[in-house]
């Protein structure tokens, strides 16, 4: 009876051992998960090859900052994009010596939704975010935060998606948002709230704006380059 208790007692610790291991494995995996994305290596790929070595703005984002030639869109030659569709928080974070290395005056952020619809928890996805504003403070550079933006109604209806479903994820977006702007407000940065601009009385990205449920349309981007040409202004660059 001894000697069964005591191998009962060691396949405990040894399950339990495993289970940890098992826990910390997954966890490695979901930090690295911006890796799985094919487009990941083929934009830092792209990155490497530009010759560009100095521009005193940078849009850093996923695919909505992807979606424009900021240059022409801001009448602009000092404007780089590093947008990677898919992109997460921790992509961002990964590849932020890109951003940093051209020696910006202003980053414009735009980041969260991705996150959102992996299920990344709020209060990570915002931790995360403030170490990007961090980093990009310790080197002199202004970040400006934009709000996250929403999915329309109907998004990704062809692979299950539902009203309900993107009801409950841009409600999250809401409280990530919040987050965001009271953080601005308390350290005197500066946010630009697009979504309220293009979203409908329910909380929904406007079906007119969007092409996909996601992604935007001119019109949509026209928007964003006014609020942005704001804070632009207000630097002086």
């Amino acid at each position: 009876m001894k000697y069964i208790n005591i191998v009962l007692f060691f396949s405990a610790i040894f399950f339990f051992h495993s289970q940890v291991i098992c826990q910390q494995n997954n966890r490695t995996k979901d930090t690295l998960k911006y890796r799985t994305n094919p487009n990941y290596n083929l934009q830092l790929e792209m990155f490497d090859l530009y010759k560009t070595k100095q521009a005193d703005i940078v849009l850093f984002g996923n695919s909505l900052t992807h979606g424009a030639e900021w240059t022409m869109l801001l009448g602009r030659s000092n404007v780089v994009k590093m947008g990677i569709p898919s992109d997460v928080l921790r992509g961002y974070l990964a590849r932020i010596d890109y951003v940093i290395k051209l020696n910006p005056k202003i980053v414009f952020i735009m980041g969260g939704l991705n996150d959102v619809y992996n299920w990344t928890p709020l209060e990570e996805i915002f931790q995360l975010y403030l170490r990007l504003i961090n980093e990009l403070r310790a080197k002199n550079i202004i970040p400006v935060i934009q709000s996250a933006t929403y999915s329309a109604k109907n998004y990704a209806k062809e692979w299950g998606g539902t009203p309900e479903l993107n009801n409950g994820r841009n409600r999250e977006i809401d409280k990530l948002n919040k987050m965001l702007s009271d953080y601005s407000k308390k350290n005197n940065l500066d946010y630009i709230d697009i979504i309220s601009q293009l979203s409908t009385r329910d909380g929904f990205l406007r079906s007119e704006l969007t092409w996909d449920g996601i992604h935007l349309k001119a019109e949509a981007y026209k928007i964003w380059a006014h609020e942005i040409e704001k804070v632009l202004q207000k630097y002086k660059l």
